[in-house]
């Protein structure tokens, strides 16, 4: 499929660029054919429907983080959908966009990445929703899963580790919702700069439901 990199002007916007542009030109495979289209604060549904075809899918990335621009670029490909059909690629500040449920966006395939996933259908969860619901009436926050699961995770390789956590923080044995694939990033061949993990989900989401997980 065409793909389409949607972006807007400005210095965050251009680094983005810059780290697509690298993608584009090392993938082990197939090399990547990006197309890149900027677009001002108030474009046009004819503008965006400019660089989509009626006759293909057209996977459609949204090269910026503003949140701003994700729901009126997404909004606008929602509605060109059945005449040029497209999917979106989102970034990872997606996940906490929770307008994608609305009518406007019906029926549009939308994919992002995130390196923490939780279903929240396994008893942990159960009874972290149901400790906040008894007990403080709200719901919990995804940053509530997330810090009870790196608090429980590290924290016992930690204690089962001590000094020596740094050769065994990649373990995988105390999952508690998602999957971790802590990896080192090197300064230099000797040296490690910071761990990192590299595990990332693809969500798909379809009318505000998730659809897909990969």
């Amino acid at each position: 499929s065409p793909i389409i990199v949607f972006r807007q002007k400005g210095k965050q916007d251009d680094i983005l660029k810059n780290y697509f542009t690298e993608i584009e030109n090392t993938t082990a495979s197939v090399p990547l054919k990006l197309k890149f289209v900027t677009l001002n604060s108030n474009f046009t549904s004819a503008q965006v429907a400019a660089s989509l075809s009626s006759d293909q899918v057209t996977m459609c990335v949204a090269g910026s983080l503003s949140e701003s621009f994700a729901k009126d670029l997404t909004k606008t490909l929602a509605s060109l959908n059945e005449t040029h059909p497209v999917h979106v690629m989102g970034m990872p500040t997606w996940d906490v966009i929770k307008d994608f449920d609305g009518k406007e966006y019906k029926g549009l395939e939308i994919f992002y990445g995130t390196p923490f996933y939780n279903g929240r259908s396994d008893k942990a969860s159960i009874s972290i929703a149901n400790y906040f619901k008894n007990n403080m009436y709200s719901r919990p926050s995804d940053m509530v899963f997330r810090g009870f699961e790196c608090l429980l995770h590290f924290g016992k390789l930690l204690l089962e580790q001590g000094a020596n956590l740094n050769s065994s923080i990649g373990e995988k044995k105390y999952k508690v919702f998602t999957d971790f694939d802590i990896q080192p990033v090197m300064l230099s061949k000797q040296s490690i700069d910071y761990f990192e993990n590299k595990k990332i989900y693809f969500i798909k989401l379809t009318d505000g439901a998730v659809k897909g997980i990969y």
